[in-house]
């Protein structure tokens, strides 16, 4: 049978189209130090003249400093992002250093932009992540220092100090804004709230419970 090779070419230049890519834009000259006083508001941050760009730029100084962990949650996180280091911007990186009380958590989030790759740096941490629908797998371990753990990008994942001392992480990812979705935060604490109606039918509890919820979580 003949086949039309044009028409082949064309279908498989259609499919290749569709591709994407999780990670942010790849970088079009040296550098983009973003500039705070900028006022175009743009997908990321406005560039500053290269030309007054200097080794601060490109500088952060912090990360060795323990993360305050007296919260309900027992964690913190102190982010590198572009907003912290203007140098970031437009690279797609960005990493962060997580602190942890003896049992305490990093809750369920989602990073929207971002894959998340963390290392260990002291201490025991249970990690976990879900899959999507429809299996929803539970996928976790235990890892102690020096152990290395990934994230897929958009996916609930959470961290949970399993030791009785304190425990450090460092979490490097794949976009200079990788974004923060609290799962409890998000679905509970919205402003303005997400419909009591609609809460009840997708978690099915009752009013109560929902609105109890709800004000845990409101600022």
């Amino acid at each position: 049978m003949a086949y039309n090779f044009s028409l082949v070419v064309a279908i498989l230049a259609l499919s290749l189209s569709v591709i994407v890519t999780a990670t942010d834009n790849s970088a079009l000259q040296d550098f983009c130090v973003s500039d705070p006083q900028g006022q175009v508001l743009v997908n990321g941050l406005v560039c500053k003249d290269p030309k007054v760009v200097e080794a601060n730029d490109f500088f952060f100084s912090g990360l060795h400093i323990a993360g305050n962990t007296s919260n309900p949650s027992g964690s913190k996180v102190t982010p590198v992002a572009a907003t912290q280091l203007p140098g970031l911007n437009t690279l797609g990186i960005s990493i962060a250093r997580i602190d942890y009380a003896p049992w305490g958590i990093n809750p369920p989030h989602t990073h929207p932009r971002a894959s998340e790759i963390l290392t260990v740096l002291d201490g025991y941490l249970e990690v976990g992540f879900v899959t999507s629908n429809p299996e929803n797998r539970h996928i976790r371990k235990v890892l102690q220092k020096g152990d290395v753990f990934v994230f897929p990008v958009g996916l609930v994942h959470y961290q949970r100090n399993v030791g009785n001392i304190n425990a450090v992480a460092i979490a490097a990812l794949s976009s200079q804004n990788p974004g923060v979705i609290t799962v409890g935060n998000a679905v509970f604490g919205s402003t303005p709230e997400i419909a009591t109606d609609v809460l009840v039918k997708a978690f099915h509890l009752d009013e109560t419970t929902i609105g109890y919820l709800q004000s845990k979580f409101k600022n």
